[in-house]
């Protein structure tokens, strides 16, 4: 019985011998197998997950296909600085024509239509008469006369006939303190016999009925007991009867 040995010797034995390298390998060769299954199965899952998604894969689809839509709208600007151009030489042109008196030729149609008032209300002292002669009380002779003379009270306002511009301010040998203003068409009207000081200047812009100055007694002869408004027109230079453009009295 002696030479019978315990199941634990022989295995201490086994082991002490080629025994050990056994099962170590085997060890390792079980750890090797799990890491390739697990290693494979991993892959397997991943690539299962990526076939189910693509399954589900959301197609988005581009906005704005049409080439039209694509782009934003050309929007063809106009150009302010042309119009503004264009209406500053039309500005220009007009003050132009005031400043130098040519008028254009719509200008020049108009003057006649124009809306013209009286300087000034008040009696007429003496009439326009250019080709018959008339009695001049304040000379004692007759004579023509080429304009006519309106009676009114010393620092009368006196008013422009019409829209225009004023051409000249100075004193007269004969008619003392005359403004005369230029309006379209060569029309021009003539103030005399005004107060000292008028109210306007030479180059300013008047319109109608705007105040230009006052009756006064500033033409030599002239007393200020006959107070009055000496006013003429003439066209290009010559002589019309202020009638045939204001208003009937």
């Amino acid at each position: 019985m002696s030479d019978k040995k315990s199941f634990g010797e022989k295995l201490e034995a086994f082991f002490s011998g080629k025994g050990f390298y056994i099962v170590l390998f085997l060890c390792v060769a079980v750890i090797g197998v799990s890491a390739y299954f697990l290693f494979t199965g991993s892959k397997d899952d991943v690539e299962g997950m990526s076939e189910a998604n693509n399954g589900y894969e959301e197609v988005v689809e581009p906005l704005n296909e049409d080439p039209e839509m694509a782009a934003p709208p050309v929007v063809e600007e106009e150009s302010e600085t042309e119009e503004t151009e264009a209406e500053d030489d039309d500005l220009e042109a007009a003050t132009e024509n005031e400043e130098t008196g040519n008028w254009t030729e719509e200008q020049a149609e108009t003057a006649v239509s124009a809306q013209y008032i009286w300087p000034l209300e008040g009696e007429i002292d003496m009439p326009y008469s250019v080709t018959t002669l008339i009695y001049n009380k304040k000379l004692g002779d007759w004579r023509t006369h080429d304009g006519v003379d309106i009676a009114a009270p010393l620092g009368t306002q006196v008013l422009a006939v019409c829209a225009g511009q004023v051409e000249k301010v100075y004193t007269d040998d004969m008619g003392g303190m005359t403004v005369i203003i230029q309006h379209a068409g060569g029309l021009r009207s003539i103030y005399s016999n005004l107060a000292a000081v008028p109210t306007v200047y030479e180059g300013d812009n008047v319109m109608t009925g705007e105040i230009i100055g006052a009756v006064g007694a500033t033409a030599p002869g002239e007393t200020k007991d006959n107070p009055h408004l000496c006013f003429k027109m003439t066209l290009d230079g010559q002589s019309v009867n202020p009638s045939d453009y204001l208003p009937p009295r």
